[in-house]
This record gives structure tokens, sequence and C-alpha cells, in this order.
């Protein structure tokens, strides 16, 4: 498997395990030490002025729990506890900020912890905050306890809607990746059927000739042969698209061959129907990939058409790009269509997304997906055909 795919499912596994992206975690560094600063800092400059050394200490000890904000989704348990710390001392440098007002960072990394590791730890870090409120009792009575208590409670009840929200995503994710599973092994069943129907069929035939015409004899038993490798590539990939479902579904039904590139013109007729123009090029001979690399590339243009027509907003023109180069087969489909806010480009986001990585990464290939510099969305996917083979 090439370095995109191992990327994609190190992402997954990422997110299984509740860690957060390097990207996310800058987002959130961002974020918090803005508040922080903006917040805690502000109130520390008011609180503090004229108070001499009291206030460098304090501004030093929020430039701290800035800093340590930064590593707040790798080490959430060690952060809180260096933000609880310096929240407790700036608060008795600073009568005039209250507790609450001190420990803002904490209750950022509370809500932090909440939402990416198990609950019996953010249950405990709850505990250990609450455990502080008879000082915020202390400084300002009843009124100063019902705040403390209710921004730690919110913080903590923020990470936990957080962490049901990826949950729920991932859950999402793995369904859409069952069903695709489900839909290729039901393909790559019709295939391989296929393929054993004619390898059957040319057995007979070089039977009835194999003593008067020896020659054609041997040509229906290289055709044999040739079927046959096809067929063992097919047999791999539906042992890796292997559905608990196999043996209950279309005991005795018979399809046909599901679709492939030959019928690439006809899937772009459909969607030029819609009043969209869609240009077809290739490069290269497509006629013989192995079935489940023709496959699969034929089901990427499909769903990459269909997000267009969905998806992408003010689109009128796609292009869609075949290249067979021998060793791999490269398929590209670009939009002229504006990207909106919900139209996910994250790694394994997004149902159509899910599908098509899915489809790439069963037979060996990478795809990604995401919007173009100059506008408009690309998809592209690079299928190796002797893996198939």
């Amino acid at each position: 498997m090439d370095r995109c795919s191992r990327q994609s499912d190190d992402v997954c596994a990422g997110e299984a395990r509740g860690e957060v992206s390097p990207r996310a975690s800058r987002a959130l560094w961002w974020g918090s030490a803005g508040l922080v600063l903006a917040v805690l800092g502000t109130s520390v400059l008011v609180a503090g002025a004229e108070r001499g050394w009291r206030l460098l200490v304090a501004v030093t000890l929020v430039l701290v729990q800035v800093c340590a904000l930064r590593w707040q989704a790798r080490a959430p348990v060690a952060v809180l506890a260096v933000n609880v710390a310096t929240g407790l001392v700036v608060w008795v440098l600073l009568a005039a900020v209250t507790l609450t007002g001190a420990l803002l960072a904490a209750q950022v990394s509370l809500c932090v912890l909440s939402a990416i590791r198990p609950r019996r730890v953010s249950v405990g870090a709850l505990a250990g905050m609450c455990l502080l409120a008879p000082l915020a009792f202390g400084a300002g009575g009843m009124a100063g306890l019902a705040v403390y208590l209710l921004t730690v409670v919110l913080a903590w009840t923020a990470g936990q809607w957080r962490r049901a929200q990826q949950a729920r995503t991932r859950a999402e994710m793995r369904r859409a990746v069952v069903e695709e599973r489900a839909r290729i092994a039901r393909e790559v069943h019709d295939v391989v059927a296929h393929t054993l129907s004619v390898m059957v069929i040319q057995a007979g035939a070089a039977d009835d000739v194999f003593t008067q015409r020896p020659e054609q004899a041997r040509q229906a038993l290289r055709s044999i042969e040739t079927g046959g490798r096809s067929a063992l590539g097919e047999l791999r990939l539906l042992l890796r698209a292997f559905r608990p479902d196999a043996g209950e579904e279309g005991a005795g039904e018979q399809r046909e061959p599901g679709p492939s590139l030959a019928r690439l013109d006809e899937l772009a007729d459909t969607v030029r129907a819609t009043g969209m123009t869609v240009h077809v090029d290739r490069e290269g001979a497509t006629g013989g990939l192995p079935a489940a690399v023709d496959l699969a590339a034929y089901r990427i243009v499909q769903e990459a058409l269909t997000n267009t027509l969905r998806h992408a907003v003010g689109a009128d023109e796609v292009s869609v790009r075949v290249t067979a180069e021998g060793e791999c087969v490269k398929v590209t489909v670009v939009d002229n269509g504006r990207t909106p806010q919900g139209r996910s480009v994250a790694v394994g986001a997004g149902r159509g997304l899910v599908g098509m990585r899915e489809r790439a990464r069963l037979v060996g290939g990478s795809l990604r997906a995401g919007p173009l510099p100059g506008g408009g969305f690309e998809v592209a996917a690079r299928l190796p055909v002797e893996r198939a083979s």
C-alpha cells in the first residue's frame, strides 16, 4: 500500500483512539490561547495596575498557561494540572481576579480532556476541580460558588458533547465502509462468476476440438489460463472485502457483470442529460485491465460525478481523465463549482469520499480529494494494476 493509503489508515486509527490531528491541534491552540489572553489577560492587566511585581508575575503565569495549552491535545491531564496551579497563584496574587476567571485556562483544558480522554479520566478531573469550590465560596459567597461550579460543569459537559459527536461520526464512517464493502463484494462476485462461466465454456470447446483442431484447443486453453489468473485476483479482493451476510443474499440469483470503463461514455451521457458539460479524455489502453481495477475506476468516476451534481455550487462543467500507464491507472475528476462549507474535504469524511477511498484501498491504490486553489473540486485516484492481477 502506498503512502497516501497509509496516511488515510493512520488518520482513521488516530480518530478511533481519540487523538487530535496536528492541524486540529494547532487550531485548538490558537482558539484557546486567544480566549485566555483576551479574557484572563485583560483581567490581570486591569486588576494588577499599580501592583508592581505582582502584575509582572501574574502576566508571566498567564503566558505560561498559554504556552501549556499548546500541548493540551497530547497531554491534557498534565496541562490541566499546570493551569490549575498557575491559575491559583494568579488568584492569590490579584484578589480582584475571581477564581473562575483565574482558572479559565484550566476550564478550557478540562473541556479538551473531557472530549478526547475516557470518561473515567475526565470525571476524576471534574471532581478535582470541584474540590476547589470552597475557595470560590470563601471569596465570593454563594454567587461565586454558583458561577464557579456552573462554568466547570459546563466545560466538562461541552467536552462530553464533542466526544459523543465524534463517536457518532466514527460510527457513521464505519457503517459507510461496511456498506461499501458489501456492495464491492457483490460486484466482485459477479465478475468472478462471469469469468468462471466463460472458462467452463472454453474448456468444453477445447475438449470437443482437441483431436481434430489442436491449435484451436490450445487457444482455448490459453484463454482459460488468462481467465483463471483474473479470477484469482478477484477472489483475493473478495476475501479482503468479506461481508458478514455473504451466504445469505443472492444464493441463486444471477446478475450481469458490473459496469466498466468501456461504458464511461454512457455514464457521461447521463450526467450531460442534467445540463452539465462533461469532458472525457482517455490515455492508454484500458481494455485489458483487471476487472477489479476496471470496476473500481468506474465507480470512483461515478461517485465523483454524483458529488459534483449534489454538492458543487454553480458547477456547469466537469472533466474526467483516465490514464493507463501500464503499472497503474490514474483517474481524475475536476469540476468548476464552488465548495460550500458543508462539502467536507477531510480525510475519510463524507460517505461518498469514504466509498471512493475504500474502493481505491481494496485494490491497493490511493485517493485524494479536495478543493483546488483556483476554484473547483478535484478527485484523483491511483489504482495499481499489478496488485489486482
